[in-house]
């Protein structure tokens, strides 16, 4: 992941972060600095759309919505890009989506950010309160799913390969991890 910011040296604010528009890059704001990281992977986007098509019948089913790719405000200075989102009803023209309508974050680790995923959007996101957060490892198939608790996440349940992941909120599915890989 690489870290910029504009040359005047100053903190980007969030007006000027979402002036930039749409870019074929993806962009996030973390505390005034911009991280520009490279488009996805094929596996990882693989893994994103098998999550998807798998949560969407529990979701629409919950009364929620799935968001794939989005900006999600978590104080004004800081807007990540995350990979799923659960959410309850947002404004969908609006250019991001505010942390307190997500029930559900979810990451699909990259090699490029594996810790970004890990610590920092990890950090982030419990900060923000948002419940449940979903870490996807692609290349093991592992699923990590923690719960909010004191304001830190706690590992919840794991799943993995032939293990499927119970998910009771804030939809009720069962994912097994084998479903989301490709084929070997």
């Amino acid at each position: 992941m690489t870290s910029a910011i504009f040359t005047n040296g100053r903190p980007l604010t969030e007006p000027e972060f979402l002036a930039i528009g749409e870019t074929p890059e993806r962009i996030e704001l973390f505390d005034g600095s911009l991280y520009v990281s490279p488009g996805p992977t094929p596996i990882h986007q693989h893994v994103s759309t098998r999550l998807a098509v798998r949560l969407i019948p529990a979701v629409e089913e919950a009364g929620l919505h799935l968001h794939e790719a989005v900006n999600l405000r978590l104080r004004p200075d800081r807007i990540p890009i995350a990979d799923l989102v659960i959410t309850t009803d947002i404004d969908y023209y609006e250019l991001v989506i505010d942390s307190s309508a997500a029930r559900l974050v979810c990451e699909i680790i990259s090699p490029s950010n594996s810790t970004t995923d890990r610590v920092l959007k990890m950090s982030y996101y419990a900060e923000a309160g948002i419940p449940w957060y979903l870490l996807v490892d692609p290349r093991t198939g592992e699923l990590r799913l923690y719960g909010i608790s004191d304001g830190e996440y706690v590992l919840h349940a794991t799943a993995e390969p032939g293990v499927p992941l119970q998910l009771t909120d804030p939809v009720r599915v069962a994912i097994d991890p084998a479903e989301l890989l490709p084929p070997q």
